[in-house]
């Protein structure tokens, strides 16, 4: 029986693989890809302090250009299964639509690239080129056993690749309404504005922290960073935490923090934000405000897949199934495609993400059916075109 997208998925989410067990679904898909000529690792890799973590590289093919498929099959827990419609696990249809976790984030995805790619491989078994999966059980978790270490194993094995789609579910309402050619980056620093603690009766003898801390933070979103660019919106400064620790109220404390978030377009690096956020805060603290400011290390910086000829493909790709020309997005969150885009350009397109992480998550069957046409229609192109015809 041949696979469609609806067994595949539905295989794939009654696999409990919750971060960070791999619970049965990437040994389901090596197995599919084994049977369809791939060659499969599953390599494991370690991190002190972090749980280790399965993986899987397929490959089919030799040749360029290479086109890689990426995605996750590890999920966020169900939360109480009482609270379902169905088994979170179950992978039961009702009415048109897949249960389960991951349905939407993301192994409904996955299961569109297979039931593809075997198609495409029945209708052109020797095409020029290849294929290969590059999938992680450890999106949803720390990710350090994840993606990065795979793309690291797969150069260090001389693997190169020349395009990426990445199957996170990108559609806000339908499908085929926005494809993503990058993300923002984002970065989380900490503020601290330092005191002398003393009675509120006595403030001469003491040193509020709290209105430097309004003076600082004041500074910083005072003026708008950027105005945005012709593919990202602006970028923004979120205050997410301001506290002092201090249950009385009689006391002046000694200390004032605060931490803020940004999510920054390709306009700025890691490194350009913070000399930025330093010199607004030196201009308003003068000689009068003591404080230090803390910026988290981060891998999740900013980047763009400039329209061209692949991104035309699934753009082209997307319309012919579903009617709609997709937007090209950079909003959202992050994903694994800010590691990907160190190795070869990436875009971002997959199902709906309405219900992904919520309670009765789930996917429409005939969604599964269209990503899976859209997802073929980019293997025809691409590989049509590298050929030549």
């Amino acid at each position: 029986m041949p696979h469609t997208p609806l067994s595949l998925a539905a295989s794939l989410v009654r696999c409990p693989s919750v971060t960070p067990q791999e619970g049965g679904a990437l040994a389901f898909l090596a197995g599919v890809l084994q049977e369809a000529g791939f060659t499969v690792h599953r390599p494991v890799f370690s991190e002190p302090g972090t749980p280790d973590v399965e993986n899987l590289y397929a490959r089919f093919g030799a040749g360029s250009p290479c086109l890689v498929l990426a995605g996750h099959t590890d999920v966020v827990p169900p939360g109480d299964p009482a609270l379902w419609r169905h088994d979170p696990f179950g992978g039961e249809i009702e009415e048109g639509e897949l249960f389960g976790r991951g349905a939407v984030d993301m192994k409904g995805g996955i299961a569109c690239m297979v039931a593809a790619v075997l198609r495409f491989l029945e209708e052109r078994p020797a095409f020029a080129g290849s294929i290969a999966f590059l999938i992680t059980g450890d999106e949803e978790g720390p990710a350090v056993n994840g993606t990065v270490k795979l793309l690291q194993w797969a150069r260090e094995r001389g693997e190169r690749f020349d395009h990426c789609i990445l199957g996170e579910p990108t559609n806000p309402n339908v499908l085929g309404e926005m494809l993503k050619i990058g993300r923002r980056g984002s970065l989380t620093a900490r503020l601290a504005v330092h005191g002398k603690q003393g009675h509120v009766a006595y403030p001469h003898l003491a040193e509020n922290p709290i209105p430097g801390l309004l003076r600082l933070l004041t500074a910083l979103v005072a003026e708008p960073l950027d105005a945005g660019t012709a593919h990202f919106d602006a970028s923004n400064l979120e205050v997410t935490s301001v506290d002092v620790g201090n249950p009385a109220s009689n006391v002046i404390p000694a200390e004032a923090r605060a931490v803020f978030n940004i999510r920054f377009n390709d306009l700025w690096s890691p490194e350009s934000l913070a000399a930025e956020l330093d010199h607004r805060l030196r201009e308003a603290a003068g000689n009068t405000v003591r404080y230090t400011l803390t910026v988290e290390p981060t891998n999740a910086v900013a980047f763009l897949t400039p329209p061209d000829q692949f991104v035309a493909f699934m753009s082209e790709a997307i319309e012919e199934a579903t009617g709609r020309r997709p937007v090209l997005s950079t909003t959202g969150g992050t994903s694994d495609a800010r590691f990907i885009k160190d190795a070869c350009p990436v875009v971002e397109f997959g199902l709906v993400g309405q219900t992904m992480h919520q309670v009765d998550e789930r996917v429409a069957v005939a969604d599964l059916d269209r990503l899976a046409a859209i997802y073929l229609s980019v293997l025809r192109r691409y590989f049509a075109a590298s050929a030549g015809g």
